[in-house]
Parts: structure tokens; sequence; C-alpha cells
């Protein structure tokens, strides 16, 4: 860890989404670090990306959503135990599981998705998450549901909802990237990491 992630105190497991470790999403994780953040963005695919999010998806259900969840709480093993879990997507199901059941996480971040609260266990108390989406996007029907629902019933929960209609915003590699939202996502996702230093 450089000076600067030292100072800053602040480490993030982030995990992908369907399409697997995209360049888009490792810029993304290259940007937190560019920013002072201790940042490991595991590979839950073996290597694999796809081109479009159907693609992925149908990757995801062959491989099975428990045994991604599975692969996410293991890349977590090593880590200590401070963390800010935080995902894309797909990503968001291995990132909720540890906030959930791993005790000590600093906070959470959910980009383009969020699962139902509670689905493997209380959300612990004191602990902060925040969940960033497209409002019109197609793929989070449910999603959205449990997002508005977990910042109505869980302290510290905020949902930011974005005109549009793309999945994977902030994914520079993707064609629902949106510069504008991104940058905004980007300073948000900033403001919070710096209130947990």
């Amino acid at each position: 860890m450089d000076d600067q992630a030292s100072r800053v105190g602040t480490t993030i497991l982030l995990f992908h989404h369907a399409q697997g470790r995209t360049k888009g999403f490792l810029a993304f994780a290259d940007w937190l670090r560019a920013s002072g953040y201790a940042v490991h963005a595991p590979d839950l695919y073996e290597g694999a990306t796809f081109a479009t999010v159907d693609e992925g998806v149908a990757n995801a259900q062959k491989v099975g959503f428990e045994e991604i969840i599975r692969r996410g709480v293991a890349a977590a093993e090593s880590l200590p135990t401070d963390l800010v879990y935080a995902g894309f997507s797909l990503g968001v199901l291995p990132a909720q599981k540890l906030t959930e059941t791993r005790p000590g996480a600093r906070g959470a971040l959910f980009y383009h998705g969020c699962i139902p609260q509670p689905s493997f266990g209380p959300w612990p108390a004191g602990v902060p998450v925040e969940i960033h989406m497209m409002e019109n996007d197609k793929w989070l029907e449910e999603d959205l549901d449990a997002a508005k629902a977990m910042e109505r019933d869980v302290p510290n929960a905020k949902l930011w909802l974005y005109p549009g209609s793309g999945h994977l915003f902030a994914d520079s590699s993707s064609p629902d990237y949106d510069e504008a939202a991104a940058a905004l996502l980007r300073e948000r996702t900033l403001a919070f990491l710096r209130r947990l230093a």
C-alpha cells in the first residue's frame, strides 16, 4: 500500500459485473487506487470476459450465482475485515453477502444493482451504504424496489438515481457508459469514502 493509501486507511474489495473484469471496470479500480485507496478487484470468472451483458448473465447462470458468491467470499478470506465492500451489478451479490455476514465492514457501495435486504442476514448496525442506479434501467426493476426499501429501512442508506436507462453507466468500456453520470458517481463515491476515513 502506498503512502497516500496508508493515510486514507480505507481498503476496498470491488467485484466485477456480469461481463467480467472489462477494461472499464479495471479502469474504475485504477481510478480508486489513483485517488489513494487500496483496491482488490478479484476475478470471479477465472479470466473470462463477455462482450454483452446478456452473454455475461448467461455465463453467470451457467456458473451459478451461489458459486459466484462463494468465490467472492473466498476472495475476502486473506484480507482484513475492516473493508468497504463494493460491486458492479452482479458483483453486488458477494459485496452484499460479505457486508451482511462478515463482521467489521466499514461501508458498502452498490453500483448498478441491489438485492432485497435481508438476503443473507440483518444489515450490520452503523454500516453506511450507498446505491447508484439509473432510474429507467431495464435490468433493475426488482433491484430498484430493493434499493428504495433499503434506503427506507436501513439507517445510513442512500439511493442515488441518475437520469437515463443505461445499466453499466460507470464502466467506460460499456455502450451504456454515460460520462456525466459516471463523473457524478465518482464524485459521490469519493465523498462517501472520505466520510469513512
